[in-house]
């Protein structure tokens, strides 16, 4: 295996982290070599998956809605400027 150089901070309550370490030690592993395997293991399941599917595709039209709001914004702005310069043009 590759040496690890890259690090990925995960955020646990105390009591978690007294359970990952003795499952670690309980193991003979060091925490990290079980957070690695933990992670590289985990396979959702089927219900997850159907929740998941959803809610991606709520993610994706979100964004899509908030690029053609951008949108919109940009050419509302535009059209402010150029009547902006059409009403000095006429004092």
């Amino acid at each position: 295996m590759a040496a690890a150089t890259e690090r990925i901070v995960v955020q646990v309550t105390a009591v978690q982290k007294r359970a990952i370490v003795s499952t670690a030690k309980r193991l003979g592993l060091d925490v990290s070599e079980l957070m690695r395997q933990a992670a590289q293991g985990f396979t959702p399941s089927d219900d997850e998956q159907e929740i998941n599917a959803p809610i991606e595709r709520v993610n994706a039209s979100t964004k899509e809605a908030n690029d053609a709001l951008d949108d919109a914004l940009s050419f509302v702005a535009e059209s402010n400027k150029r009547i902006a310069a059409m009403a000095e043009g006429k004092h």
